[in-house]
């Protein structure tokens, strides 16, 4: 098992070589820029070997990408199970609710999609309130111990997967629960051409930003 102190330098090691892969493509060749591109935009992603788990968790900003994922890891037998984020209206909602305005329930739109795409497992919410990646590791955390959860699968888009995967480790790590985090391949964000769009090129910079954040005051994740 490698060291704390070998842990903490490889996470570093990764920190830098983000930083330092987006500064040199800046000035580097076409050709070696694109590769120097990727390496950066797959420094994001983590992908999990699939593997059986008691549970598969669509992460709360995956969207159809993650229902689309789930809906295919269901069909390859991976769990029998699939959790969502319970879904909290904003203000803008229930005013529209108070005025008589209709509103779309994320939830109940990712069920109808689930079930159209020939998913008939079981389907359950997770309650709490959700308004980021940290807040969804402190709801597992509780909802896995209450729920004896030995191993979750848990759907992210390819850029916010390794960030999930550090904070989903710290979170259930103390409750025994084994995290796997599968990135979904029909996510916008592409590793491979992330640079060729204004929208690539924020979530990007975004996401690679909160990742050296999460290792700066996590080393040892």
């Amino acid at each position: 098992m490698p060291s704390r102190g070998h842990r903490t330098a490889s996470l570093w090691g990764l920190a830098l070589l983000i930083i330092w892969l987006v500064a040199l493509a800046a000035c580097a060749v076409p050709r070696v820029r694109h590769g120097l591109l990727r390496t950066a935009g797959h420094a994001l992603v983590q992908n999990d070997p699939t593997s059986p788990a008691d549970v598969i968790v669509i992460a709360a900003d995956a969207d159809g990408a993650g229902v689309l994922e789930a809906a295919e890891l269901i069909r390859e037998g991976v769990s029998p199970r699939i959790a969502l984020f319970s879904y909290q209206p904003d203000r803008a909602d229930r005013e529209l609710e108070r005025r008589g305005a209709p509103t779309v329930d994320p939830n109940t739109l990712t069920l109808q999609q689930l079930h159209a795409l020939g998913v008939r497992a079981t389907i359950e919410q997770i309650p709490g309130l959700v308004a980021g990646t940290t807040d969804e590791g402190k709801i597992l955390g509780s909802w896995c111990r209450d729920h004896a959860i030995r191993t979750l699968m848990f759907v992210s888009t390819p850029d916010h997967s390794r960030r999930a995967r550090r904070v989903l480790n710290r979170a259930l790590g103390e409750y025994g629960t084994r995290v796997i985090v599968h990135a979904s391949p029909y996510s916008e964000f592409d590793p491979d051409t992330w640079w060729q769009t204004r929208n690539g090129r924020r979530t990007e910079l975004t996401e690679a930003e909160k990742l050296l954040l999460d290792i700066a005051r996590h080393p040892l994740s």
